[in-house]
């Protein structure tokens, strides 16, 4: 039996850190990299969706990290497998992005360009005001979600 991991796995925590709980991903991810071992690697993303496709380019799995806006209570942690189903719009309409993390999560499928797995973690923000700290309710909900990442992670490696 081989020690080496079924699946490179890059996480990537997306969000605007000068939008209060839309940085929530950015932070997740810089907690994951404290955490960070050979099995994964982490990488933020501030920009659009074109860029976000070219990051995650060549990663066998990969690991979306966003703050979310669908009207539930604030620190709702939500996955999707983006693989088997498509995400929710609605969830991501606060998206600063002139191209979200759904359009190119469509636009990668429709090229046929979907990493071979693809997970989606969300944190329900509540303030998406100017500003660079999170609300308490997402702050500590980021810890329940950065678990969450590790233990998707480890199922992939």
């Amino acid at each position: 039996m081989s020690d080496s991991p079924k699946a490179e796995v890059l996480a990537i925590g997306i969000g605007n850190s000068y939008r209060s709980d839309d940085g929530a991903g950015l932070v997740a991810a810089e907690r994951l990299k404290k955490q960070q071992s050979k099995a994964f690697r982490v990488l933020t993303h501030s920009a659009d969706g074109a860029g976000l496709m070219a990051s995650w380019q060549g990663a066998e799995a990969v690991v979306l990290i966003d703050a979310v806006q669908s009207g539930a209570k604030a620190g709702t942690l939500y996955r999707w497998d983006a693989n088997l189903e498509s995400l929710p719009a609605r969830a991501f309409r606060g998206s600063t992005h002139a191209f979200s993390v759904v359009e190119a999560i469509e636009m990668a499928r429709v090229l046929g360009q979907l990493p071979q797995c693809l997970i989606v973690y969300g944190v329900e923000g509540q303030n998406f005001e100017a500003g660079t700290t999170l609300s308490p309710e997402v702050d500590s909900a980021v810890s329940n979600l950065v678990e969450s990442v590790l233990r998707e992670i480890l199922n992939l490696t």
